[in-house]
């Protein structure tokens, strides 16, 4: 059976929906912290259990009888994240799975200067220390975050932020796309090469796109770091919070997130989604 954790989140949903298309629903389970949320899952013949990152016990209880087990990673950051991908390693150790599979990040490293990327290193460490053949799916920086970047600059036509650099943004769709057939056919091993889109954008050519497509002008400001990130506590988010955010920008500027690599192409059998694919979506006069 393959267990697909967070399978009530964007990425962990769209997984199970490709394992649906390609196994049959009763050797599919989920791990999720809310059943009702996976209710829909069950009733399609999916098993759904609870399981929390927080208690080994419920994890031991949802990964039973796995032979795969899809770890999607925590959305905490720092020493939380990294203690809880252990609880869930050491879960999936327990129920004696041959592989386990983890979604990790294309900068990933332990000298980054992005909080979230330093977690991922760790937990790849973890997973090269348990023994258990694992494939960690080093996926492109997500497109839905440059997104939530633009912000409301179609409205106002300006990209207001701090400096940034090129990044390979990549879909969901295609990385979810990706780890099924990863998990189908066992494509993968090890560490992966960065699943990528094939090209690497700064914010820059994000509001050019974007202007060509609306046929409204767009100016990228580039906003003081101090500036954006004053503005950050004060629409709400916690200090510690807005530090972790503002480190995406400092990691970008020294191209933390600028490669590109093939792998993805390759894996999915046809081009990733480009940011023009994905802007010219949000910006139909369909939606």
């Amino acid at each position: 059976m393959i267990i697909v954790t967070g399978a009530s989140g964007q990425l962990g949903r769209a997984v199970v929906e490709r394992l649906l298309a390609r196994e049959p629903a009763e050797q599919i389970g989920v791990s999720v912290r809310n059943v009702e949320k996976a209710q829909e899952l069950k009733e399609r013949g999916v098993r759904v259990r609870r399981g929390d990152f927080e208690d080994p016990a419920s994890l031991d209880y949802a990964f039973e009888g796995a032979s795969k087990v899809l770890i999607v990673s925590s959305n905490t950051f720092g020493e939380t994240t990294i203690r809880q991908h252990r609880t869930a390693i050491d879960s999936a150790r327990r129920a004696g799975v041959s592989r386990i599979f983890y979604t990790s990040h294309m900068g990933s490293s332990p000298t980054s200067l992005f909080q979230a990327m330093v977690d991922h290193a760790a937990t790849e460490a973890a997973l090269r220390d348990t023994g258990v053949t694992f494939t960690s799916l080093r996926n492109g920086f997500y497109a839905a975050s440059a997104l939530m970047m633009l912000g409301n600059a179609l409205e106002t036509g300006e990209l207001l932020a701090p400096e940034d650099g090129p990044v390979s943004w990549t879909a969901h769709a295609d990385l979810a796309e990706a780890a099924a057939l990863a998990l189908s056919e066992e494509a993968l091993d090890g560490v992966t090469p960065p699943l990528t889109a094939s090209e690497a954008l700064d914010l820059a050519d994000i509001a050019a796109i974007a202007a060509e497509l609306t046929q409204r002008p767009m100016r990228r400001v580039v906003v003081p770091d101090t500036e954006y990130r004053a503005g950050l506590v004060a629409h709400g988010f916690p200090e510690e919070g807005a530090d972790m955010y503002m480190g995406i920008f400092r990691a970008s500027r020294r191209g933390e997130f600028s490669r590109v690599d093939p792998t993805l192409a390759r894996l999915i059998g046809r081009a990733p989604k480009s940011m023009r694919d994905i802007l010219k979506e949000m910006t139909s006069p369909a939606r």
